[in-house]
């Protein structure tokens, strides 16, 4: 599916970056394409049965390793299936090929590919394409977000009640205590519904544009969450850390919501 893309409004000096994002970013979902459903789907899992791989998340990365290491050679990688290629260098681009892989085993259509790049480890420019759904969200650092080629905000809505929000478990759920089941079950009480889509870098950006208000979890990876952040940044989202041992655990909130939110997570007074 080829895609139409708004760029005048991307600094110069970003351009040639993000059409190669976007570029990789499409081949990428043609691959999940000739996968998605079909019966010739080889998978298998890692750290536990919930967290699973399959060859369509290692077609899509090798194919995107080899972009960047043709096109850009001096530049570092972080990617979910092959871990770190001089990730110390000036550029660096942060990689999951195949975010929401539960889903894409299942036949589930909420997966995507996400892809992020770093300068001096900030993140400056951030792509996310979830192909079934035809959706193709990108951002880039002081220029806006963008869904499609139509710049996306966040909702304004500032009522829990009538708020959609957002969440996940993490894969170390039946390990770890601080496992998010509490939150889950108080914010349950307050909204007037939670989702959990299964893939952080669509939850981020449906914030971003504001299908969903507000989105938590716990205990992500940084190539779940760095494409996504800077989107939903990007939209007018305000994301906080909330958790200084559990890897990458945020909430992310339009900023009428946020302190509600935060309120219901941390039981806060009012």
């Amino acid at each position: 599916m080829k895609l139409t893309h708004n760029l005048h409004n991307i600094p110069q000096k970003y351009q040639s970056f993000l059409t190669a994002a976007l570029a990789m970013a499409e081949n990428a979902g043609d691959i999940h394409m000739q996968y998605f459903r079909k019966c010739n789907l080889e998978q298998s899992t890692k750290l536990n049965d919930s967290d699973v791989v399959t060859i369509a998340d290692k077609k899509a990365e090798a194919m995107i390793l080899d972009f960047i290491r043709q096109h850009f050679p001096s530049h570092g990688i972080i990617s979910e299936e092959s871990g770190r290629d001089h990730d110390e260098r000036e550029w660096r681009w942060v990689i999951d090929p195949l975010d929401g892989t539960t889903n894409f085993s299942a036949g589930l259509p909420a997966f995507c590919v996400s892809i992020a790049l770093e300068h001096n480890k900030e993140t400056v420019l951030g792509v996310v394409y979830a192909p079934y759904l035809g959706e193709c969200f990108y951002a880039v650092k002081g220029a806006g977000a963008w869904l499609n080629g139509s710049s996306i905000h966040c909702s304004d809505k500032s009522e829990m009640t009538k708020a959609v929000v957002a969440t996940g478990m993490p894969y170390d759920r039946n390990d770890n205590a601080d496992n998010n089941l509490t939150e889950i079950c108080r914010m349950a009480l307050r909204v007037r519904g939670i989702r959990r889509m299964g893939s952080a870098a669509i939850d981020l950006c449906y914030t971003a544009a504001g299908f969903f208000d507000a989105y938590w979890e716990l205990n992500l990876n940084r190539w779940d969450v760095s494409a996504g952040q800077l989107i939903a940044a990007e939209a007018g989202v305000i994301i906080e850390s909330i958790r200084s041992n559990r890897n990458h655990s945020i909430l992310a909130s339009n900023p009428n919501l946020h302190s509600a939110m935060r309120q219901v997570l941390f039981q806060e007074q009012a």
